[in-house]
């Protein structure tokens, strides 16, 4: 995604639409991820959204954009994403809600708030900051209940080492060692507003917060954190890791399922007026 979060010339809803804003959760592990694919037997959020809205407006094509787009397996309790309608289908936020969520049945996709949104409102480049936590359950005995919901590690971690490691990686960064090699941003300096880590009994818990993020670069903070934490690196390794401004300096990349998208931001936020 861009740092920057002007909306930029053709993102504006034409009058023959009428915008809406919706708030999202889902559960990552049954999709292929946000984007919409062109095999109909992978499932995608944006696939299921759109469909949803097509059933509401009786066949009618509704175009989607979200803030962030998730990968197979990432959750999220505080996705956003815009859709636009036709201007003549007559909607209510109540109706744009339990329409959606009635058509996106059984999947783990729900709306929790629909508003309507001026033209100019744009999900991905009105938003002004994004924020995720990672889950790490640190103990011997392997998850039942939350399966997919966290990443395992039965070593123990060391949180006060791991967040030594993650101050240096707040403010502004070339974070080519911290990106995916297939990512598309044209820029990787990105400025890390929050990484923190805390321990809440037998979990590790990572938070981090910017106004964007590059292509797996929270996946791969976690993966080279873990590391600090099991003592197989030094704190200062992650400085140079950062300093080399190379993928393979870094560590791996955790695997989905701790991630989730919580939280994004706007300086006109529908959800909040």
């Amino acid at each position: 995604m861009p740092e920057a979060s002007a909306p930029r010339p053709g993102d504006a809803a034409p009058p023959s639409v009428c915008r809406w804003a919706v708030l999202m959760e889902y559960d990552g592990r049954d999709f292929i991820g946000w984007q919409r694919q062109p095999v109909d037997s992978l499932i995608s959020i944006q696939g299921l959204l759109e469909g949803a809205a097509r059933k509401l407006t009786a066949g009618r094509n509704v175009p989607s954009i979200t803030a962030g787009r998730t990968d197979a397996g990432v959750h999220a309790s505080g996705q956003v994403a815009h859709l636009d309608f036709p201007a003549d289908v007559t909607l209510s936020s109540a109706t744009v809600r339990d329409g959606l969520n009635f058509y996106m049945k059984p999947h783990p996709v729900v709306i929790l708030m629909a508003r309507p949104v001026l033209p100019q409102w744009n999900a991905r480049f009105s938003a002004n900051a994004r924020a995720y936590r990672y889950r790490i359950l640190n103990r011997a005995a392997r998850p039942a209940l939350e399966v997919g919901r966290v990443w395992h590690v039965k070593s123990p971690l060391d949180v006060s080492l791991m967040q030594q490691a993650a101050s240096a990686l707040r403010g502004r960064h070339d974070f080519t060692s911290f990106r995916a090699t297939a990512c598309q941003a044209r820029s990787p300096i990105r400025t890390l507003d929050q990484l923190d880590v805390r321990r809440e009994g037998e979990y590790v818990v990572i938070e981090t917060r910017a106004r964007s993020f590059l292509h797996h670069q929270v996946r791969n903070m976690a993966g080279t954190l873990k590391l600090v934490g099991e003592g197989r690196w030094a704190p200062e390794r992650v400085e140079q890791a950062l300093a080399a401004r190379d993928r393979r300096a870094a560590g791996p990349t955790a695997p989905p399922d701790g991630l989730c998208l919580t939280e994004v931001g706007y300086e006109d936020n529908p959800f909040t007026r």
